[in-house]
């Protein structure tokens, strides 16, 4: 009985510490999911490491941790810092009035008078439309410019969750695969199950990360190159925000990039307008359809409807870290049931005529 109590004491203290250091750590979520993230993904580079240089895990993960810098956080850092300065550039434009949206607006339904008159079909005001598409438009432009000065004032957290991130990543890529074992032994699960499920957690992981991101930077890349060639002011702004909207499996870059056809074509520019879209649905609606279903649906083994739901759910909850949290919770989700059925959900009738002789396993 005593002993009963000790155990039920301890595991009652192990939850309360447990739930503690989570909390503890709650502030630095960010980058501790985004250390995880990075040896996940680099672990091929470190594995190929181990083969041409031998067991030496130091120096491996540090190569590895150059490899990612080089290759992703330079680039980021620098891409972030010339958006931000172009979103500023546009914000005070704006504010200047130099770039008047509702004058875009209302151009947009003087040369195309069916548009207000399709929407009121659906009893839709254009007013109102257009009222909340400016605020809209002027949110997000005070959005990047608040952000900008946020950095500004906040430069030592952001690069303190910055340092915190490549140094995790660093421990992470050198002991990563002690640490599974480790959780491998504490989990009370059953190492099958354990296995199954970090290996889940890992592909699920490298599958959204790499697939996302690279169809971001092909599908903003082209939008941007396109806005840049036919002249459209902030083309770099708007191929990072067609990066981040392609992120939506099944909505995409289009969000951008068919309000700009349809207002070149407003204000006369009929040439630019059908360029723009024509290379919208070849060029960047191609990149997007023949790349998701090969880079995230196929690694997730999860259908494109559930990816969309999932990474939109995502993103409401956990913010732009919620394209990988969303298809990841998702992917467990069918892996816990998976296991469920595959181990608890082989009892059948007997007879199936005859239910009530009762559930009988098949062995």
């Amino acid at each position: 009985m005593y002993a009963k109590l000790e155990t039920r004491t301890f595991l009652a203290m192990l939850l309360g510490v447990s739930l503690a250091f989570i909390l503890l750590m709650k502030p630095f979520f960010g980058p501790i999911f985004w250390a995880v993230a990075i040896a996940l993904i680099f672990h091929p580079v470190q594995q190929l490491l181990v083969r041409r240089l031998g067991d030496r895990p130091t120096l491996n993960a540090l190569i590895t941790l150059f490899v990612c810098m080089v290759i992703v956080v330079i680039p980021v850092l620098v891409l972030g810092a010339a958006l931000i300065a172009e979103g500023m550039g546009i914000y005070q434009k704006i504010q200047a009035g130099e770039i008047r949206p509702g004058e875009y607006i209302d151009q947009v339904n003087q040369s195309f008078p069916a548009i207000q008159a399709f929407l009121a079909q659906f009893d839709i005001n254009f007013a109102d439309l257009r009222d909340r598409a400016v605020n809209a438009f002027l949110g997000g432009s005070q959005f990047l410019a608040k952000q900008a000065l946020g950095i500004g004032q906040n430069t030592f957290q952001f690069f303190l969750g910055l340092a915190l991130m490549v140094y995790l990543a660093f421990f992470l890529i050198r002991d990563g695969q002690k640490l599974i074992e480790l959780m491998i032994r504490a989990l009370p699960l059953g190492d099958e199950r354990e296995r199954l499920l970090f290996a889940k957690f890992a592909e699920v992981t490298r599958a959204t990360v790499k697939g996302n991101l690279l169809i971001a930077i092909i599908q903003g890349a082209l939008g941007g190159m396109i806005f840049w060639i036919l002249g459209i002011t902030g083309a770099l702004l708007w191929g990072v925000v067609m990066a981040i909207v392609s992120l939506l499996p099944a909505v995409g870059a289009a969000i951008v990039w068919v309000p700009a056809a349809i207002y070149l074509a407003a204000v006369g520019d009929i040439v630019p307008a059908i360029i723009l879209t024509a290379y919208g649905v070849v060029v960047i609606g191609l990149a997007d359809n023949l790349l998701r279903p090969v880079l995230v649906g196929r690694d997730t083994k999860m259908p494109d409807y559930l990816v969309l739901l999932s990474t939109l759910g995502g993103i409401v909850m956990f913010g732009i870290n919620g394209f990988v949290m969303g298809p990841l919770v998702a992917a467990l989700f069918m892996a816990f049931w998976g296991i469920f059925i595959r181990e608890f959900g082989q009892y059948h009738y007997a007879d199936p005529a005859n239910p009530e002789n009762g559930p009988a396993r098949e062995d």
